[in-house]
């Protein structure tokens, strides 16, 4: 497997879409764990906690809609291999003791979806999710790979238009690699075509292109 452990560079220029983002610094566990608890669950705007520094960011639709794609295509590849998968969309996920949390723009369990079933999850004695994803348009002023790494999420997708970047945790850091760990037929290189072609004929219509593929690959595989 051709691997390479990589630090996330910054998106390109060309990238750089408008979204909000407010960094506060000097931010206490009890205060952080305070304001999500004063504001709720009904909230658009998505965190990232590392160490003190808190990043408040409001997505905009340039950034959910490949966010909503990936996961059209995660599920429809569940579908065709008759397997369980359970999304979580932007779950917090949290480690007190090291000081960090993040919430992903969505995130599966698959490989160990039926030891958390119907669970209320806690990272303190439940694995992470199997799969984060993240749609990239911004720079971060945090290091998000630290801190899923940390928090023990074995797979992280990310799209950065035209590509998608897959990594797999490996001895406590993050190497792109060419294949996933949940699914590794799939043919990471093909996913920005579907992505693009959502743009033209619809998102249902891509994703019906997609399943075809996936049926395909299977078949073939099987054979």
């Amino acid at each position: 497997m051709n691997a390479q452990t990589v630090t996330p560079p910054a998106p390109a220029p060309e990238q750089i879409i408008r979204e909000s983002k407010v960094v506060l610094k000097g931010v206490s566990w009890p205060t952080f764990q305070a304001l999500l608890a004063d504001v709720g669950d009904d909230r658009a705007w998505r965190i990232a906690y590392d160490n003190g520094v808190l990043e408040i960011r409001m997505p905009y639709q340039e950034h959910e809609q490949p966010k909503i794609m990936l996961s059209y295509f995660v599920t429809a590849i569940a579908d065709e291999l008759e397997i369980e998968a359970m999304e979580l969309g932007a779950l917090l996920l949290e480690r007190e003791e090291l000081q960090r949390a993040i919430e992903p723009d969505t995130c599966f369990y698959i490989q160990n979806e039926a030891l958390v079933r119907s669970k209320i999850i806690d990272l303190q004695t439940d694995p992470a999710p199997d799969l984060a994803v993240e749609s990239d348009y911004s720079n971060s002023s945090l290091n998000k790979f630290t801190i899923y790494a940390s928090l023990g999420v074995p797979e992280l997708w990310r799209y950065r238009r035209p590509t998608l970047e897959v990594y797999q945790l490996v001895e406590g850091q993050y190497e792109r690699v060419a294949q996933s760990l949940a699914f590794p037929f799939l043919p990471i290189a093909e996913i920005p075509e579907f992505m693009e072609q959502s743009r033209a004929i619809g998102q249902r219509s891509a994703v019906r292109l997609f399943r075809t593929r996936i049926r395909e690959i299977l078949q073939h595989r099987d054979a």
